[in-house]
This record gives structure tokens, C-alpha cells and sequence, in this order.
């Protein structure tokens, strides 16, 4: 299992957001000490403008370089485009293991899956897993499936994946709750299961079950996972009812159905994160 990460990541933050800095630090931190799993590390591959533009306009890019906040959850932080580079840069590196036939997990900040290819929001700015997802199929993939079980749903990765050819799209998120989107299908290639606010965990496992068997039906050649960590009962940004033991489950199948497959770090904001973060990568690692 290979971890994918950059200690610049943690260099930004705003007081008093959740996407801060010590989710990060508490997270390698956990990884480090623990002796359950074998690790193996690396750093975030350099990214070329192409790559970008596949997922986002030049006029996106640009406006990433002003010092202006881009809404009210995303901020214009020092050197923020640079950050986000590095975190699209994590999730190549991602891909590029499991091309070699490596588990692998990008820990990086900030998260990707709700910037679209003309607008950062929802402390997103760059699409990583929408990027590397084209990445992927530049490269001669196939079929790459972009599965996303963050509790918000995955608005940009949507946005910018609607209809490409050989790229699905599948979100399991609440509904209603931030950005508002992801109460049905869109298009032939954009697969949603909304979650209820509140919905008791065995039927938010079974909606799971629901989402990963389409997963299968579809016949990936690639996964690239989404994985955010904020459907635990605890997170204070919604309303999700999982435990540690369901990002475990997550894990165990997602390996389970022998594919290549990459995993990079959305959301998850509670205390708890390196340990959900360590089940997940134990299902994954078997």
C-alpha cells in the first residue's frame, strides 16, 4: 500500500474552517505509528497545465492566481493554486500505482470533488479525481469509474465527467444537504444515491450495497475513489450515520472486486479521521 503525500499540504488554513490543517497531521501521524499495515510512501508527481485543462477551463486556472476569495467556504489562500496542484498531483501519482498494480491512497489537502471546470467552492479547487480520472483514459484506460462515498455530493466530478466517453460516475452522498445537487441521475453516465439526513445506518449500508453493485454492473477497468470520510456519525458538517467498521467494509470491497483502484482523501472533519482513514486502508489492504 502506497501513501501519497506532501507535509506543504498542511501549511494553509483559516481560523475556524473545518478544512484545517491537524486532519492531516493527526492522519500521518496514525499511519506512521501503526504497524498493522505495510507502507510504503510517496510525493505528489509534477502537473502539467494539459492535464488540467482536460477538467477545467484556462479561465479557471487564471482566476486561481487572484488574491480574492472564491466564495464564502473557499478561500483565497496564499499560494492556494499551487496547493491544489500538488494535491492533483497526489492523485496522479495515485493513478500511476495502480496502473503498476499498487494499492494506493493520496493524503492530501485540499479536496477536489466539488470544483467544477469553471468554479471553485465547497473548499475545492481543483478536480483531482475528475483529472486523473481523464488522465486515465488519455492513457488508454478503457472504462474508469470515478466512485465517490463522500456525504456531499460530488457536484464537479458530475459537472465534468456528464457524458464523457468511457468514464461513469458514482455518488453516494445525503440529500438534502450542501450543494443541493445529486438527487437523480444525469445524463448516461452519472449514477446518484441520495442518502436521507439521518437515515439509520443499516439502510445507509444498503444504499451502499445498492451503488457498489451498479459499480460492478458498469465493469470498470479502473476505479478511482473519492473517498470521504464525513458520512461517520460524528462529523459535524452532516448528518450520516456510518461507523469505522463500514469504512472497513468499503475497503474490503472495493479490493474485493479486482480492479485497479486509487483512493484520494475529500472530506471527513471529525476527530476520528486517522482511525477511519487506517479502517478504510485496512479493508483496502485485506
Amino acid at each position: 500500500m502506497k501513501i501519497i503525500t506532501d507535509i506543504r499540504c498542511a501549511e494553509f488554513s483559516a481560523p475556524g474552517h473545518p478544512e484545517r490543517p491537524g486532519r492531516i497531521l493527526a492522519a500521518l501521524d496514525t499511519l506512521k505509528s501503526q504497524d498493522a499495515l505495510r507502507l510504503a510512501w510517496g510525493e505528489p508527481l509534477p502537473v502539467e497545465d494539459a492535464s488540467l485543462l482536460r477538467a477545467h477551463s484556462p479561465e479557471h486556472l487564471q482566476r486561481l492566481d487572484i488574491p480574492f476569495d472564491l466564495d464564502a467556504d473557499t478561500p483565497a489562500h496564499p499560494q492556494i493554486a499551487a496547493h491544489a496542484r500538488r494535491a492533483v498531483g497526489g492523485a496522479l501519482r495515485a493513478l500511476q500505482s495502480a496502473r503498476a498494480g499498487e494499492m494506493s491512497f493520496s493524503l492530501m489537502r485540499p479536496p477536489g470533488h466539488h470544483a467544477s471546470r469553471d468554479r471553485a467552492m465547497g473548499f475545492c479547487y481543483l478536480n483531482s479525481i475528475a483529472i486523473a480520472a481523464l488522465e486515465a483514459r488519455a492513457a488508454g484506460c478503457r472504462r474508469v469509474a470515478v466512485f465517490d462515498f463522500d456525504v456531499h455530493h460530488g457536484n464537479g466530478t458530475e459537472d465534468i465527467l456528464l457524458d464523457q466517453p468511457g468514464c461513469a460516475f458514482f455518488s453516494i452522498h445525503q440529500h438534502p444537504c450542501y450543494p443541493g445537487t445529486g438527487q437523480a441521475d444525469r445524463g448516461a453516465n452519472c449514477f446518484n444515491f441520495p442518502v436521507p439526513p439521518g437515515a439509520p445506518r443499516l439502510e445507509y449500508r444498503a444504499i451502499l450495497e445498492k451503488a457498489v453493485a451498479r459499480l460492478k454492473e458498469y465493469q470498470p477497468g479502473l476505479v478511482a475513489v473519492s473517498a470521504g470520510f464525513d458520512p461517520y456519525r460524528n462529523d459535524p458538517l452532516a448528518e450520516g450515520t456510518l461507523e469505522e467498521e463500514d469504512f472497513h467494509w468499503l475497503g474490503q470491497t472495493l479490493r474485493r472486486m479486482a480492479v485497479p483502484s486509487f483512493s484520494i482523501l475529500e472530506g471527513g472533519y471529525s476527530d476520528e479521521l486517522p482511525q477511519l482513514i487506517l479502517a478504510y486502508l485496512s479493508g483496502l489492504a485485506g
